[in-house]
């Protein structure tokens, strides 16, 4: 017998639990208290392994402090969908990085942008260097005889 694969979407409200309570600086055990369950419950959310009922969403959402569609939202205009995600290979290292440090951080200073043209300035900016990167690697070659080369 397998294991149950946990859902997409139980995944990805589980992720956004994460994302919200480290932004908050909050611990699992604090947030198991205050929602009435072990951490080891507090973990299995945010893995997405056990599902979290509607009024035990609504109950970590006031813990929170925000709306319960946050947890559903792709972005502010979209609600969330399993186009996409049932199969994003990226969606482990996208969680590990917006709950790194690095990433805590970013997301903390781009919040406080209120100027959403800046805000949109700032994607493109990151999204070109992102492509860039992504070209510059590309162009090495490895050559277990020869060593390291860029291809014109």
């Amino acid at each position: 017998m397998t294991a149950k694969t946990p859902n997409p979407i139980d995944i990805y409200v589980g992720s956004r639990v994460r994302m919200r309570r480290l932004m908050l600086g909050m611990s699992q055990e604090r947030l198991a208290d205050k929602i009435g369950v072990t951490f080891q419950q507090v973990q299995k959310y945010e893995k997405g392994t056990n599902r979290i009922g509607a009024s035990r969403l609504q109950t970590i959402a006031g813990v929170l402090a925000i709306p319960v569609s946050y947890f559903f939202q792709q972005d502010n205009s979209q609600p969330l969908t399993t186009d996409g995600i049932g199969h994003l290979n990226g969606l482990d290292d996208l969680s590990e990085f917006l709950t790194s440090k690095e990433g805590l951080g970013l997301n903390k200073a781009f919040m406080k942008i209120g100027d959403a043209s800046v805000r949109k300035s700032i994607l493109t900016l990151v999204t070109s260097l992102g492509d860039a990167s992504e070209e510059a690697v590309s162009n090495v070659v490895v050559n277990k005889d020869k060593g390291v080369a860029l291809h014109h």
